[in-house]
């Protein structure tokens, strides 16, 4: 089909073509970086920890004063969810996933090494750590009782006599080396600590987007935290978190009613919390993104069906000089498309430079060429159907229309 005539229609609506060559850039810029940031997040929630998470329960404890007893009164405390009834087992430590707590740790693999290598998150934990999170030892060993040592505060200058890291750690200290017995440094104190074992996940405790470049690395010491609080984390046999968390609790209070139990969750509950703003803006960006859609498909019905209604006469010319039906819907599908692909052009440019912006000030990641490509299929799709109906409604234009006033 020849493009001049429609493009010489288009000239004498210029209005009606730019406003929906206009509709058609924003929908696609919006929809572009709507989809990727709803991707990202419902990715970001869909994180595995590496843990149990669903047979996991922890307890925020918190000692009245600071008694000079804590290493006792912590072993009692263990000991104690440990004997509960369905307890599978139990430990301290200073976090947990999910946690929103614990402290970043800058890793080099030289002491005169002038930046880091990586960034780890640290969990204290003793030889119950790995059973009770449920991790997956892959390579090397656990810690024994006699490496666990007690660290007085979260700040406390203790060097721990062995570590374990998560397989994504290891990789990115180690690529393609076997990281076993090797040595890393931790900073402040920039001491070199050994590698004993290799698990296969743990999530770092934050769960912000910032926290997202060094997601699972994470690091294990084997500290028994005698803090003025810490996190008892207890895993137990399925179906049995609600009341043992209940019992530990009360076991808890029996034991020492001079302390006070903050907060107490399992980490399923943990995730629904953690996440609740990431899925909320999910919903909202998928809701204005179907709004936007229907939107432009109703703007592109109302202004072909006002140009249908413009040029009766000159399509019942058209069909008494012989254009059939089929040349009718063409016509209007081909100048809807002509004013599409101008929209989806410059929303391809705005959709990209918007991202651009919100990378440099938000650091999110760079939009996908996929994305794009994904957008501008939909727009075309999108405008095509809609521009469907009144093209179908102008082909059933009788060429007696060009002999009526």
């Amino acid at each position: 089909m020849e493009c001049r005539p429609i493009l010489s229609a288009m000239r004498r609506n210029k209005a009606g073509a730019l406003l929906i060559a206009l509709q058609m850039a924003i929908t696609l810029a919006v929809l572009c970086n709507g989809l990727f940031i709803i991707e990202q997040r419902l990715s970001f929630s869909q994180r595995p920890t590496g843990a149990d998470e669903s047979h996991i329960f922890f307890i925020q404890n918190q000692w009245v004063a600071n008694p000079p007893d804590l290493s006792a009164r912590l072993q009692t405390d263990l000991a104690a969810l440990r004997a509960l009834p369905g307890v599978i087992d139990a430990f301290a430590s200073n976090s947990h996933p999910l946690g929103h707590s614990g402290y970043p740790q800058d890793i080099k693999l030289s002491p005169d090494q002038k930046s880091r290598t990586a960034q780890a998150a640290v969990y204290f934990a003793d030889e119950h750590g790995l059973q009770t999170l449920g991790l997956k030892l892959i390579a090397g060993r656990n810690f024994s009782g006699a490496e666990v040592i007690d660290k007085a505060s979260w700040s406390a200058q203790v060097l721990p006599p062995a570590i374990i890291i998560t397989r994504t750690l290891a990789d990115k200290l180690f690529p393609g080396k076997e990281p076993l017995g090797r040595s890393i440094y931790l900073q402040p104190d920039n001491r070199a600590v050994q590698i004993i074992g290799i698990v296969d996940r743990l999530q770092v405790p934050w769960a912000q987007a910032w926290a997202s470049k060094f997601n699972d690395n994470s690091i294990i010491e084997p500290f028994r935290l005698l803090s003025f609080y810490s996190f008892y984390i207890v895993r137990v046999q399925p179906g049995q978190v609600t009341a043992v968390l209940r019992a530990a609790e009360n076991r808890l209070i029996e034991i020492d009613p001079l302390r006070i139990l903050g907060k107490s969750q399992s980490l399923t509950a943990a995730r629904a919390e953690v996440y609740r703003d990431d899925r909320g803006l999910a919903v909202i960006l998928a809701v204005v993104c179907i709004a936007l859609v229907g939107i432009s498909a109703f703007g592109i019905i109302g202004l072909t069906s006002y140009w249908v209604a413009q040029r009766r006469r000159q399509i019942g010319i058209r069909r008494a000089l012989g254009a059939t039906r089929h040349n009718i819907v063409r016509y209007f599908q081909t100048e809807n498309f002509l004013i599409v692909a101008a929209g989806a052009g410059a929303g391809a440019t705005i959709a990209v430079f918007l991202n651009l912006w919100m990378a440099t000030f938000f650091e999110m990641p760079r939009l996908p060429v996929s994305y794009v490509v994904i957008s501008i299929i939909c727009v075309f799709f999108l405008g095509q159907i809609a521009a469907f109906w009144p093209a179908l409604k102008a082909a059933t234009i009788s060429p007696v229309e060009a002999t009526r006033g």
